[in-house]
């Protein structure tokens, strides 16, 4: 891990950009050592999602927490997949078209999970080996498919909060019905991009036997403000 810069954020929240190989990331620590780390999940494109992902990280910090993030596979300055974007396009255009999309999903999320979640525990790695940094690890955030993943395969990661905002492959499903972790999800009840029905029932399928949903009104980008302080009263429970 080869850290690239440095910057002391005006609450004293200490932000330092890294690259993992080719892979950039962003670590956030407030000072509190060691701390529990989480993992800020998101769509991809770091530049685009920063405000997003730094006020969530200042959230984490001012609990105690650190956070960190990574770009995902054919997103922002990396190399772009000619496949995933066919892919994408193929699915605006059946969604807009009332068509199928079960075959597209799986072009599409499938080879990003494949891609990202080694990625993400390579990263994982990496910061746990810092000072000022301790386990356990939290995830938060979307893909929800990564996330699902990352709890099946990662026994780092003791609790995470899911963002039912994107669609998840329907042969995934057998593997949320491994997952055991403690669960927050939310749900955007209008979201006008994603499957409520199949949302509740992956939310449905988890095998966690503490899983909590909060569904709320609105689209996608409309998440309310206190549930990032519902989440980390989640992680504050889990991860301490």
């Amino acid at each position: 891990m080869n850290v690239t810069s440095e910057l002391r954020l005006d609450d004293g929240v200490l932000e330092r950009g890294f690259t993992l190989g080719e892979i950039p990331g962003i670590l956030w620590t407030s000072g509190h050592a060691p701390a529990p780390l989480i993992l800020l999940g998101h769509p991809g494109g770091l530049h685009t999602m920063y405000p997003r992902l730094v006020a969530r990280a200042r959230g984490c910090a001012a609990e105690g927490f650190a956070a960190a993030t990574i770009e995902l596979p054919g997103s922002g300055e990396r190399p772009r997949s000619a496949a995933a974007d066919d892919a994408r396009a193929d699915l605006r255009r059946r969604l807009a078209a009332g068509e199928p999309v079960d075959e597209v999903v799986d072009r599409l999320v499938l080879p990003l999970v494949d891609e990202a979640v080694p990625e993400w525990r390579a990263t994982l790695d990496a910061l746990l080996r810092l000072p000022e940094i301790d386990g356990p690890a939290g995830y938060a955030g979307g893909v929800i498919a990564i996330g699902l993943r990352l709890a099946v395969v990662e026994p780092r990661i003791s609790a995470a909060l899911l963002f039912a905002g994107s669609f998840v492959p329907r042969s995934m499903f057998e593997e949320a019905r491994q997952v055991t972790i403690p669960l927050h999800v939310l749900l955007q009840w209008d979201d006008e991009g994603n499957d409520r029905q199949l949302a509740l029932d992956l939310f449905d399928a988890f095998g966690s036997r503490e899983k909590t949903l909060h569904a709320n009104m609105g689209g996608h980008t409309g998440v309310p403000h206190f549930e990032g302080e519902n989440g980390n009263r989640f992680f504050a429970r889990h991860l301490r």
